[in-house]
């Protein structure tokens, strides 16, 4: 047979490239992908020709050389003319070439490390094929999700026919059109939608807050875009995975020490993938390991943890930070005496400012620490009082004055220990149990007097008002009983809740309700 058409006619019939390799429904991919390290069949010692790239060659079963296209699957079968000359036949339209179809490759984008060991003769192969080296290509879910550091707000999701050559990742408009049209004629390649330099670019697994879908990449460029790049097959990923980060870290060996730190890859997140990379490394012994191995990540650990040591020992001490003002102490949950002795007060400042308040406003308003206050507001004037020092209840935000008791009421609820202490709490149910009047008037009077100092002052102020507060009750409808229901169980509570509450809540309104009626014997006038 002879071949009948001239080596590269344009006339030369082409079949399609099959509609299962770039199907109308992207809800799934093909298995093909297309990676030429470790697919290339060497020639065979019958063929003196070198398998071009984007092809692999194997021996048929009725022992022909059968090229295989790497994208297209289509077939040629090497044959001999009488003369000994190679041509090339396709079984599907009966065409004849001189030479394989050549595999349209996007020129290079970046420059290649050219070999410098001067024992290994580099073969004999057209000039173009030293430069257009196709590291990876094929058909992945991608979308950007920052521009050059600036967050983009929706991401959108498409297919793109993907090529990774020359230390740059190039992603397609339209991956169908692109791929099986260029395939035909390289001429006919859409125009690049996004082109990534993989020189300084870091590659992580995304994590589940960046996408809700399987087997997703994140790549960030050294500009800071970023990028997230999926496939359903977890075995596609994963090349993609190894392809990327091993040209990152290729790249990075030629970028400043400082800069290559910052391009890391991150490999730990592969382990997920165990059982499938474990199958393709024992069927690929020859492949090359990942450039950061468990000696890597150790030492990279080791650094990270030397550089938190050495910002933990420079850290300024609490108290070298009150000191200059930068941390101010609350006082809402605040320990009473602590709070005491910062202000240098025997009584709390926000304790002696809403007692003045609420008294300057009348002590005749209804329901007087019983009607609850906006709680919203109640927030508000406690952030305030836990933030800024000049605190003025006189301003319009505060003028319900249920607001203001609502806050006291807050104050002594979120004590760490109420003003009755935890330690004195059994002393007081014991002697509001006892049966003589006389006896229990004193027990509850001396246990009074024995509290710590800031507890003891801060009492005798609270309950004269609350006494003043009772003298108005014909007005605000708050007798000796009503106001000892309010305040029994935020003053008086046990450290640890006892089964008996009920009745234990029944003696801390009695212990309240007998301080109010001999307020004036339990805290004499000075």
């Amino acid at each position: 047979m002879q071949p009948g058409l001239s080596p590269g006619s344009p006339g030369d019939p082409r079949p399609p490239t099959p509609e299962t390799d770039y199907p109308e429904s992207l809800t799934s991919y093909p298995e093909e992908d297309y990676s030429p390290v470790g697919s290339f069949g060497e020639p065979g010692p019958t063929s003196p020709l070198t398998t071009p790239p984007g092809w692999s060659c194997h021996v048929s079963q009725d022992k022909q050389m059968l090229y295989t296209n790497h994208f297209t699957q289509e077939q040629w079968v090497r044959l001999e003319d009488p003369h000994g000359k190679p041509y090339f036949y396709n079984p599907e339209d009966s065409s004849v070439r001189w030479e394989l179809p050549q595999v349209p490759v996007p020129a290079p984008r970046s420059i290649h490390k050219s070999s410098q060991d001067g024992d290994t003769p580099a073969q004999a192969s057209p000039p173009e094929e030293k430069t257009k080296t196709l590291d990876k290509a094929g058909v992945l879910h991608r979308t950007k999700t920052a521009d050059k550091g600036k967050r983009l707000r929706k991401k959108h999701w498409s297919a793109s026919w993907t090529v990774l050559e020359g230390g740059v990742l190039t992603f397609f408009k339209d991956s169908k059109t692109s791929a099986a049209g260029g395939l035909r004629q390289p001429s006919k390649f859409s125009t690049p939608e996004y082109t990534v330099e993989l020189r300084g670019a870091t590659l992580s697994w995304a994590p589940k807050d960046k996408s809700s879908r399987k087997n997703v990449l994140e790549l960030r460029s050294r500009d800071g875009s970023e990028y997230l790049i999926q496939h359903d097959s977890e075995a596609i990923i994963s090349t993609w995975h190894k392809a990327i980060a091993q040209g990152i870290q290729e790249l990075s060996a030629e970028l400043p020490p400082e800069e290559s730190e910052s391009s890391r890859v991150d490999f730990g997140s592969s382990e997920r993938l165990g059982s499938w990379q474990e199958k393709e490394e024992d069927a690929r012994p020859n492949a090359a390991a990942p450039a950061l191995g468990p000696v890597g990540l150790e030492s990279d650990l080791s650094k990270v943890r030397h550089k938190l040591r050495k910002f933990l020992q420079r850290r300024p001490t609490l108290q070298s930070l009150r000191e200059k003002g930068y941390i101010k102490d609350q006082v809402f949950g605040c320990a009473l005496a602590a709070l005491c002795e910062r202000e240098r007060s025997r009584v709390p400042r926000f304790v002696q400012q809403c007692i003045r308040a609420v008294e300057a406003r009348g002590l005749d308003i209804d329901g007087l620490y019983r009607i609850s206050g906006n709680l919203a507001t109640i927030q508000k004037l406690r952030y305030k009082v836990d933030h800024d020092e000049r605190l003025d209840l006189d301003d319009g935000r505060w003028e319900d004055v249920h607001v203001i008791t609502g806050a006291l009421k807050l104050f002594f609820r979120e004590l760490p220990e109420p003003l009755f202490p935890f330690s004195h709490f059994r002393q007081f149910i014991a002697a509001i149990k006892l049966q003589d009047q006389a006896r229990r008037s004193r027990c509850v009077r001396d246990l009074v007097r024995s509290l710590p100092a800031p507890n003891h002052d801060t009492l005798r102020m609270l309950f004269q008002h609350l006494c003043r507060v009772i003298e108005h009750g014909e007005q605000n409808r708050m007798s000796v009983q009503s106001v000892a229901i309010v305040f029994g169980p935020t003053l008086l509570r046990p450290e640890v809740e006892e089964t008996s509450m009920p009745m234990t809540m029944v003696f801390q309104n009695q212990v309240v309700e007998l301080i109010l009626q001999q307020c004036a014997d339990i805290f004499p006038p000075h």
